[in-house]
C-alpha cells in the first residue's frame, strides 16, 4: 500500500489523521503502532513518515485537526458572532463533552507524562491552543468587549485549564446543570466587561 490511486496528497493526511484519532482514543497512544494507523488509512507506513516524522507528531495533528473542524463550524454558523460570544460558544460545551477529541486529549495528556516526544509536541499544541485564545480576548479588548487591563495570556491559560479539564472531568462523572453552567460563564465575561460598560452581557442564544 503506498499512495491511494486517485487520492490527493491532502486526502491521504486527511485519512491519516481520522484513523489516527480513532486508533488513539480507542487503544490509546502506547497500544497504537504506526501499522496500525496506516492500514486503517489503506496506506503503506512509508507514506504516513511522508506526511509525519513520528507517531507523537501525528497524535498532535489529529488533535489540531479536530479543533480546527469544531472551529470552523462554529464560524460557518454565526460568521459575525462577536469574540465574547464565540469565548461563550466553546465555554457552553466543554461540560457535554463526549466525543472522540476528548479521549484524544486524555491521552495525549497520559503519554506526555512519559514521552519526551509526546511532551514536547504537546507544549506546542498547548501553546498554539492558548495563543489563539489570547488572539481573541485580545480582539475583544480592541472591540471595547473585555477591559484591556485583563491579561490576555493569564486568561487563555485559564481557559486552556478548562478545557483540559473537562476532558477528563465527563459529564458522566461530575454533571452540572446546562443553565447554570451557562449563567456561570456569562457571569465571568460580563466581570471582564471595561468598567462602565452599558451591555457587557454577551448573547447566550446559540449552541455550539
Amino acid at each position: 500500500m503506498g499512495r491511494i490511486p486517485g487520492v490527493t496528497a491532502a486526502e491521504t493526511r486527511e485519512r491519516l489523521l481520522r484513523a489516527a484519532a480513532d486508533a488513539f482514543a480507542e487503544r490509546g497512544y502506547d497500544g497504537t503502532r504506526v501499522a496500525d494507523i496506516s492500514a486503517a488509512a489503506g496506506v503503506s507506513n512509508g507514506a504516513l513518515y511522508a506526511h509525519f516524522g513520528s507517531k507523537a507528531d501525528l497524535m498532535v495533528a489529529a488533535l489540531r485537526a479536530h479543533g480546527r473542524r469544531m472551529l470552523a463550524g462554529l464560524f460557518a454558523a454565526d460568521p459575525d458572532r462577536s469574540a465574547t460570544d464565540l469565548l461563550l460558544a466553546l465555554g457552553r460545551g466543554l461540560p457535554r463533552r463526549r466525543d472522540a477529541q476528548g479521549n484524544l486529549i486524555v491521552e495525549a495528556l497520559v503519554a506526555a507524562r512519559r514521552d519526551d516526544d509526546v511532551a514536547a509536541s504537546m507544549r506546542d499544541y498547548l501553546g498554539e491552543r492558548a495563543g489563539w485564545i489570547a488572539d481573541l480576548v485580545r480582539v475583544a479588548q480592541a472591540d471595547d468587549e473585555i477591559d484591556p487591563g485583563v491579561s490576555a495570556d493569564a486568561f487563555a491559560h485559564f481557559c486552556t485549564l478548562l478545557a483540559m479539564g473537562s476532558a477528563l472531568v465527563t459529564s458522566d462523572l461530575h454533571p452540572v446543570d446546562d443553565e447554570e453552567w451557562t449563567a456561570l460563564l456569562v457571569r465571568i465575561i460580563a466581570a471582564l466587561a471595561p468598567t462602565g460598560s452599558t451591555d457587557p452581557t454577551p448573547q447566550t442564544e446559540a449552541t455550539p
